[in-house]
């Protein structure tokens, strides 16, 4: 018979063994740094900051486009930012027209300004959907932040920062997402609004 209390009890675990590893990882650390100033001069520079993923990271994207437009622990004015997920129909009508495939791309040809940077979230680094945004990027020349996991798949050969996270569940993959980004958000809005104060 299952025991609940121990598959809580394993996969805290788990989540603990894989937070210290980041830690530990100065490749990880270092990408974190460089991506983080990335964004910082993305802002400064009046740009906005586009996030997308597929399922929970989808959720994800649209949770960390609230806090940066809303605000992570303080008051101060908003930054422009907005997750490529939300929009049924556009999402539906590129799906339909041009393939699942080119979801997020097609909107970040629309969109994406030299300043901008985009931020995908793919716990495996082999979303379809992801690469071609990220080409897109390439093909714009503007800057991108990968965050994923187990070896960045073919999104960390494309993507400018890429952030590998350690373990093998996507469940915990995505919890670590989660810490790097509110991470991220914090550093940013500490370094636009409250670094002198």
């Amino acid at each position: 018979m299952l025991n609940y209390k121990s598959l809580l009890s394993q996969n805290v675990q788990d989540s603990i063994h894989a937070k210290k590893s980041i830690l530990e990882d100065s490749t990880l650390l270092d990408n974190f740094n460089a991506a983080t100033e990335c964004l910082v001069e993305c802002y400064k520079r009046g740009g906005r900051l586009y996030i997308a993923g597929n399922g929970g990271s989808a959720a994800d994207s649209q949770h960390l486009a609230a806090e940066f437009v809303s605000k992570l622990a303080r008051d101060r004015n908003p930054l422009p930012s907005e997750a490529l997920t939300t929009d049924s129909s556009i999402l539906t009508a590129i799906g339909n027209d041009y393939g699942y495939q080119y979801v997020f791309s097609r909107q970040l040809q629309a969109k994406l300004q030299p300043n901008d940077v985009f931020l995908a979230i793919t716990t495996s680094g082999m979303s379809q959907n992801i690469v071609e945004a990220l080409n897109v990027c390439k093909e714009k020349n503007v800057k991108s932040i990968l965050l994923t996991g187990r070896d960045g798949g073919r999104c960390a050969e494309i993507a400018d920062f890429n952030l590998i996270v350690p373990g093998t569940k996507t469940s915990t993959i995505q919890e670590l997402h989660i810490v790097l980004a509110h991470t991220m958000c914090e550093a940013v809005e500490t370094k636009m609004f409250f670094e002198n104060t």
